[in-house]
């Protein structure tokens, strides 16, 4: 059995004050993403989410941030997904970034909603043409019998569009994740981390600190 117990790292690179973090949350986000993108972290804009069920039975995965302003974080997926199902049934999802060369984490907690299908359509035209093409073949979350098949699929959809552009699937698209709460997580020595809580409250940020 492996021993995990002695699995430990002291975190000592940063630190987070109260005081010194930008008082609008999504400026204070785009920075630390700077820092992780210029300290060359593994897709930085990966992100997990965490979904529910109508009967309250919770699901995670991750996904791509690929938007974000102070509307909310954008993902996209297909809208017959697992995570759209749920999102369908229960709008309240979270969020985590977890950026451990850095020793830093994210955390939302909000609502999910679909943005337009302009939106959409926008962000579809700048994907990849095979990006473009897999959308279409992928019947996301569904069981399928072989990845011989989804090869097939692949092919037959290259052919469908050989002779022109790639035109959006009207099943596929973004959610946006507009957040009531997010947290700035910095990993200190001795466990005692520091945490800041950004909670929107009549229109307006407050910020808090929390005990690690």
């Amino acid at each position: 059995m492996l021993n995990l117990h002695d699995m430990r790292r002291e975190y000592k690179q940063s630190e987070l004050d109260e005081h010194s973090v930008d008082a609008n949350p999504f400026v204070q986000f785009e920075k630390w993403f700077v820092e992780a993108q210029n300290a060359q972290v593994l897709e930085p804009n990966s992100m997990l989410l965490a979904t529910s069920s109508a009967q309250n039975i919770p699901n995670i995965r991750a996904v791509l941030l690929k938007i974000f302003d102070e509307r909310g974080f954008v993902f996209f997926t297909n809208y017959t997904s697992d995570k759209a199902k749920e999102i369908e049934e229960n709008p309240n999802v979270a969020v985590e970034f977890l950026w451990l060369d850095l020793e830093r984490q994210v955390r939302i907690i909000g609502t999910c909603e679909k943005i337009s299908s302009a939106e959409s359509l926008a962000y579809f035209m700048k994907r990849s043409r095979g990006s473009q093409i897999g959308a279409w073949v992928s019947e996301q979350s569904k069981i399928i019998s072989s990845r011989k098949l989804l090869s097939m699929a692949l092919e037959k959809m290259k052919e469908k569009f050989k002779n022109g552009e790639v035109p959006l699937p009207d099943f596929w698209g973004g959610y946006r994740v507009i957040p009531n709460k997010i947290e700035f997580w910095q990993g200190r020595e001795s466990r005692l981390h520091d945490r800041v809580l950004y909670t929107k409250e009549e229109n307006q940020w407050e910020i808090s600190r929390l005990a690690p």
